[in-house]
């Protein structure tokens, strides 16, 4: 945090003029006061209270909350490599520039009035000296209440509320249309290759894992339930993914990567393989649980879903 010294001689100054001045003169200060209040806003971080902009312009993002900063309308300047190779955002961050927290220069140049992060980030001590930095614990809040946090952050905290009430609608009315097309004890899994090694994921992992679980309350299968639940993640090998392949499968696949497993035997004779019943998706598109990311999340599973047999 940075520290502020007031010099002595405008204590001094202060003290005269509080003895001197006329009647009209602390109206003038009450004004400049109002005024400077306006300006900011104090976040209550988990780090301690953090003095940020009441209406931040120039906001650069290191990690995570890209699309949770977008959905509110704030201005971006900055942004971490995973929300630049995002299809989804393409377009709206278009003219916003890839940065890092290594990347300190570039980030001076950008002239955030805001940074936000993970906790996990470096440099927040030299960051702090370029714009207030506030980091958030991924899992610390459950994915509503981090929007909340954002939208509390940016001072918007009625339009990030109001979003997560429709959405919470949205996605409940989709649970039971889903469920009453594939039945009460169908079981869903959520699937990832990457980086050459597959993953099965609980029910707080993105991916769609959020809507799935939390709000459509679809079922898991017991192998994902014990791996996975707890951690959030758990690494497979082919020879036992049909252990934890569910009647429907969400397989989050990267086009770019080896996708070489998907032509095995074990793959090949899962049930929901046979049956049709796999939705692929693109892994760049849905890692994220932000609003933009949920809401395309959400589109895809209510079509997918009401087209499976």
């Amino acid at each position: 945090m940075k520290k502020w010294f007031i010099p002595f001689m405008l204590i001094f100054v202060l003290a005269i003029s509080a003895c001197t001045s006329p009647a009209a003169e602390p109206k003038k200060d009450a004004a400049e006061n109002k005024e400077n209040k306006a300006d900011t806003i104090t976040y209550q971080s988990e780090n301690g209270p953090v003095k940020v902009p009441a209406d931040p312009k120039r906001v650069v993002v290191l990690s995570s909350f890209a699309g949770n900063v977008m959905a509110l309308n704030v201005n971006l300047v900055g942004v971490d490599t995973w929300a630049k190779q995002n299809p989804r955002f393409e377009s709206k961050l278009k003219d916003v520039a890839e940065v890092s927290d290594e990347n300190l220069e570039k980030i001076i140049e950008l002239n955030p009035d805001l940074i936000i992060g993970l906790s996990g980030i470096k440099n927040i001590d030299k960051l702090n000296q370029i714009a207030p930095t506030v980091t958030f614990t991924y899992g610390k809040v459950d994915y509503l209440t981090q929007h909340l946090e954002i939208g509390k952050l940016l001072n918007k905290e009625a339009e990030a509320k109001a979003w997560i009430d429709d959405f919470k609608k949205r996605a409940e009315q989709a649970g039971k249309d889903i469920k009453a097309k594939i039945g009460e004890n169908a079981t869903v899994s959520v699937i990832e290759n990457f980086n050459k090694q597959l993953y099965v994921y609980g029910n707080n992992w993105g991916r769609g894992t959020e809507i799935l679980y939390q709000e459509m309350k679809l079922n898991m299968p017991e192998k994902v339930k014990e791996k996975a639940l707890g951690p959030g993640y758990f690494a497979l090998s082919t020879e036992v993914l049909p252990q934890f392949a569910g009647d429907y499968v969400i397989l989050s696949r990267n086009k770019a990567g080896d996708n070489s497993f998907q032509g095995t035997e074990s793959y090949k004779n899962i049930p929901a393989v046979k049956n049709n019943r796999v939705f692929e998706v693109n892994m760049n598109e849905f890692y994220f649980n932000d609003p933009l990311t949920l809401d395309l999340q959400l589109e895809t599973f209510i079509k997918d879903f009401a087209a499976s047999k």
